[in-house]
């Protein structure tokens, strides 16, 4: 910039000393705007770079997790069914008789008899013939599972065992009553499979090895706690044909079933000598590597083979345990199986003292039901399945042993229990109370059917909407084969008690 002279004017000295600075931004412009831009770029960067000499931030605090989330200060109230309330009113017998009579009419040929009670009181509701014997079908098993949890006990188990044979190189399988067993390893989660025979099979193998044993090895099998007839000359051939029961015997594979999945069509003819097929098969296998060979032909025992302490007596080799007596009774209720009646009342007989045969299994039910308070006048035991046509119990009857299983004083019959079916949710109930006028039924009711030709019968328990426990009976006898209604008359009439507020 040009310098003054003191000749000059001061508004003169400003304007040139104006000019001048203008004149110098102007020569510079490109630094400053250069200088700007690199001030603009570096920013972010030093922004990116100042974390790595400064440290990272302390992070946010997280926001408190919701209610929901947290541990709890205090563990909940325990949540679950109440107990019955005994000074729930009684129904009013009027009133369930005027709900259930209009529902019991049958479709077509034959006619219905029922009985309803409370079941701690014992007072009767509802009746229609209650004292009548009746053809029960399926429901006899009912009778049945009183009988074995009685004489056996809940907790009691059947012993499957393979002992040293007659001659040397045989084994003999003995049974002892587990007709449950399964073809492979045993499942101690399972009632049905409990043993398995492969199991059995592998533990027979290690204690023959142990033993020395070598060469061929012969299956022997002994069913000889059982006596009398195998089948029943009281049920229909095509029965049997149809696979609704088999020749019964103390020990069977999948009771008496080729498949344990497939619960009808035609069973093995001999169980017995099925299963000790099946046990040869698995012996095969395990005892290849052992260098142990097994015949092909399985044959019975000639003698009986006792496992106790007398001298003499021939060397257990393997034995397993079979379900508890309770679970056996459960599956027996739920699937309604006759094979695992017959042999539950053979075996009740046994405990008792007395055979092991189907004349045993009646007498031994008759003297149970007596011993637990049950009048048993007019009760004709042909069978202890229900399968035969011959058999003659009342509703009555049937009512009063519901009582004892649910409200009685001996507490074994509780094991009973969990065998009823549930209405529309398991076992031979499941697939019905799916129509409207049963639908209030369905969970609610907890009953064991009977299915014959021209018979059809329903006792359980229910508890109604004023919880009440009541236990019922309902039994058609001479019903038209086929008819719809007939089983839908039996839920209606199951439901009404389950909706009855009958005060």
């Amino acid at each position: 910039m040009t310098k003054p002279t003191a000749a000059e004017p001061w508004p003169d000295r400003v304007r040139h000393s104006f000019r001048g600075t203008v004149t110098a931004l102007k020569r510079s412009w490109p630094a400053v705007v250069l200088t700007a831009l690199l001030l603009v770029l570096m920013a972010p960067a030093a922004l990116l770079v100042a974390p790595g000499f400064v440290g990272p931030q302390a992070p946010a605090p997280a926001p408190p997790a919701p209610e929901w989330q947290q541990a709890p200060a205090t563990l909940s109230a325990a949540r679950g069914l109440a107990p019955l309330d005994v000074l729930a009113s009684i129904p009013a017998a009027s009133s369930v008789t005027a709900q259930v009579e209009p529902l019991l009419k049958a479709d077509g040929g034959g006619n219905f008899t029922g009985l309803v009670q409370d079941a701690l009181t014992g007072q009767v509701l509802y009746d229609r013939g209650g004292s009548e014997g009746r053809v029960p079908a399926s429901n006899l098993k009912l009778l049945t599972a009183v009988a074995a949890l009685r004489s056996l006990g809940p907790e009691h188990r059947f012993t499957t065992s393979v002992v040293q044979g007659p001659a040397a190189g045989q084994v003999v399988l003995v049974g002892g009553g587990d007709v449950l067993l399964g073809a492979g390893e045993s499942n101690a989660d399972q009632t049905m499979g409990h043993t398995g025979l492969a199991t059995l099979a592998a533990e027979t193998v290690e204690a023959l090895k142990a033993a020395g044993a070598a060469g061929e090895i012969k299956v022997l099998v002994d069913d000889s706690l059982f006596t009398g007839p195998a089948l029943n000359p009281a049920w229909e051939s095509g029965d049997v044909a149809a696979g609704e029961v088999a020749p019964v015997y103390p020990l069977a594979l999948n009771s008496a079933r080729y498949d344990p999945a497939v619960t009808t069509g035609p069973r093995p003819q001999d169980p017995a000598i099925t299963a000790g097929e099946e046990f040869a098969a698995r012996l095969r296998a395990a005892g290849a590597a052992a260098g142990l060979t097994v015949a092909a032909a399985v044959e019975r025992s000639p003698r009986s083979a006792p496992t106790g302490g007398e001298a003499g007596e021939p060397a257990v080799f393997a034995e397993a345990q079979s379900a508890a007596v309770a679970e056996q009774v459960d599956l027996m209720l739920q699937a309604s199986d006759n094979y695992l009646a017959e042999v539950l009342g053979r075996m009740a007989s046994v405990a008792a003292g007395g055979p092991g045969s189907n004349d045993g299994a009646t007498a031994a039910v008759r003297a149970q039901l007596t011993d637990a308070g049950i009048n048993v006048d007019g009760i004709r035991l042909v069978d202890v399945c229900g399968l035969a046509m011959g058999n003659q119990v009342s509703a009555r009857q049937f009512t009063e042993v519901v009582r004892a299983i649910a409200a009685g004083t001996d507490s074994r019959l509780r094991a009973a229990l969990d065998g009823f079916p549930v209405a529309g949710l398991t076992g031979t109930l499941d697939t019905r109370y799916g129509e409207e006028s049963t639908a209030r039924g369905a969970g609610l009711v907890r009953a064991k059917t009977g299915t014959l030709n021209t018979v059809l019968a329903l006792s359980g328990y229910v508890v109604d909407a004023d919880g009440r426990l009541l236990v019922f009976s309902f039994i058609g006898n001479g019903l038209t084969p086929g008819a719809a209604g007939n089983k839908v008359a039996l839920d209606r009439a199951a439901t009404a008690l389950a909706a009855c507020g009958c005060r």
